[in-house]
């Protein structure tokens, strides 16, 4: 009985044996289904529309070759992976088959732990090529939406779709890229608690920042796409402010340091206490601020970041923070689009740069949302300075 929810290999094989050994191997984790005679397999091929096609070479009537020409051939079935099994151990063979579209092959005998992986990666393939083209749909829907806005009620329909297909894409997003990402992260956790020889320990340093800084755009878009539908909310919890600025230095620190670039830190002795905020949503966007002045300076370049008292009141305090740079900066054109959702600076320099453009956009709006603003002071080639205010709230002495 075929399952709605599991991935399908269709087998072309003249040999019974071929086809009772690889179900054997498959039908736990795939619906399998067969067909010995290859003149009906084209048929049953767009009948089923199988996630994988395992398909024998040598076979009467039309040979592998032929059906997989007839495949690639048709609108319907081009795009499905086709897998040669075989005998053949001829390179012109192999070459013959690439040529036609083939995307892999099993070699007979069959080892049942090949068998699986080949399978498996072919549908990995295939689920990334869907990501990618879901995202693409995504960019072109939030281009469309900025124009459906000024038409109003004939825009409404338009839009939901888009939100629907946006918050379906970054749902499957989320738990496809936090699953490999937390395994990753914790299995850095492990090494470093069994023990690293000395020489590696900058190498895990560098895999902790990296997969750090995936998990922050992963949240960046989750945290978008929640104010979108207006379901964003801040979490507010005592916190140290020290430890919480160390910590995000912590962050940039090792990639500065690659740059040979110099990394000044000003902050205003009083502040070091604990207060009352959103530290997780504060420290995010701290760690965006030094990224990008990081990112957009030379090496050999100087960063310095401050962050002072800027008013005060019976319950809460007003805090700045200004991070400033002597990098690239940017034009006046680029300035006024800064802040705005999926957009870059452009030019040579900057589109060396790599980011999704939703960063600084986030940023803003988190700022606003703690009783502050985010604003820049840049000139190309003469450096950038952010600003960044917000408030907290004060602990009981």
């Amino acid at each position: 009985m075929s399952n709605d929810n599991r991935n399908t290999v269709l087998i072309i094989d003249d040999e019974p044996n071929n086809i009772t050994a690889l179900t054997e191997i498959l039908e736990k984790d795939y619906d399998v289904y067969a067909v010995v005679d290859s003149t009906e397999a084209i048929e049953t091929v767009g009948e089923v529309l199988p996630s994988v096609i395992l398909l024998d070479i040598i076979m009467p009537e039309m040979d592998g070759y032929e059906v997989i020409a007839a495949l690639k051939n048709d609108d319907k079935t081009r795009d499905i992976p086709v897998v040669f099994i075989t005998g053949l151990d001829t390179v012109e063979a192999e070459e013959r088959g690439l040529a036609l579209g083939a995307a892999d092959y099993i070699p007979k005998p069959f080892h049942a732990p090949i068998v699986k992986l080949r399978v498996k990666n072919q549908i990995s393939i295939q689920e990334r090529y869907a990501i990618e083209r879901d995202l693409n749909v995504v960019l072109q829907l939030q281009s469309e939406l900025v124009a459906a806005n000024k038409l109003a009620e004939k825009s409404r329909e338009s839009a939901e779709h888009a939100n629907r297909v946006k918050s379906e894409f970054l749902s499957r997003m989320s738990h496809e890229m936090r699953t490999p990402l937390n395994a990753i992260m914790g299995m850095m956790q492990i090494l470093r608690t069994r023990g690293l020889p000395l020489g590696l320990f900058d190498y895990a340093d560098q895999i902790d920042i990296a997969s750090s800084h995936l998990l922050g755009i992963i949240e960046d878009m989750l945290d978008m796409s929640s104010m979108e539908f207006g379901a964003f909310k801040l979490t507010d919890t005592e916190f140290d402010f020290e430890s919480m600025i160390n910590d995000a230095l912590h962050k940039v620190k090792y990639i500065a340091a690659e740059k040979s670039q110099e990394l000044n830190i000003q902050v205003e002795p009083s502040l070091m206490r604990k207060y009352i905020g959103d530290e997780t949503h504060l420290k995010r966007v701290i760690i965006n601020l030094l990224g990008n002045a990081v990112k957009f300076t030379h090496e050999n370049g100087e960063i310095t970041f401050k962050a002072l008292i800027k008013g005060e009141e019976i319950n809460n305090i007003k805090v700045q923070i200004t991070v400033s740079d002597n990098g690239i900066g940017m034009s006046e054109e680029d300035k006024s689009k800064l802040f705005d959702l999926f957009e870059q600076a452009d030019g040579s320099q900057t589109r060396e740069q790599h980011g999704i453009g939703i960063g600084l956009a986030l940023s803003k709006r988190i700022a606003n949302m703690m009783d502050g603003d985010i604003w820049a002071d840049t000139e190309l080639g003469k450096g950038s300075e952010f600003h960044f205010t917000f408030k907290l709230q004060k602990t009981p002495n």
